[in-house]
């Protein structure tokens, strides 16, 4: 919640001095960048009104879509915490988002590409034996995700290995002793 978001102040506000840093003075209806969480404590308070980030709208998020889509590699996304913050707004601020329920919609389809991308990605590199693979453009949030089902996947893949190296070992010495 570190991320900065534009408000619209409803009331006037002395300069808040914050262990994270100083904001304002804030005045009614002139925008200004303000915490996630401070955005989100004035909102609960109706002091203020939240504009969304740039790339919370349907054209920027269909283009999303679509290169996401058409791309066997991940794109990069407009911010480190798309799914996160978007949640968030969605969640807290639905009155000040134009066209919520499409944005919702697109997010979500977005999403489902991305992992379903990322399990396919996991797939082909348990299956090639691989020892290393890039995780560009992802998010935290996506890597969280598939972070049990890949190291489980990866201890089975290592004691498998380790079973079959073991047994090709003891193999060799017992004919080398006869």
């Amino acid at each position: 919640q570190q991320e900065t978001i534009s408000i619209i102040p409803k009331v006037a506000l002395s300069q808040l001095n914050l262990i994270s840093g100083d904001f304002g003075p804030l005045e009614p209806g002139i925008p200004c960048r303000v915490p996630l969480w401070l955005a989100l404590f004035l909102k609960r308070q109706k002091r203020c009104s939240i504009e969304p980030p740039e790339w919370m709208n349907t054209a920027v998020l269909e283009q999303l879509k679509l290169d996401e889509s058409e791309s066997s590699f991940f794109c990069s996304l407009p911010s480190e915490h798309v799914q996160e913050v978007a949640h968030i707004l969605l969640t807290e601020a639905t009155e000040d988002i134009p066209y919520a329920d499409a944005i919702r919609t697109l997010i979500k389809d977005i999403f489902d590409n991305r992992i379903a991308k990322l399990r396919s990605s996991i797939d082909k590199f348990v299956s090639s034996s691989g020892t290393h693979a890039g995780l560009n453009n992802l998010t935290l949030f996506e890597i969280s995700n598939v972070r049990g089902f890949l190291c489980q996947s990866l201890d089975h893949l290592y004691a498998l290995r380790s079973h079959v190296s073991n047994s090709t070992g003891s193999g060799d010495s017992s004919n080398v002793m006869s």
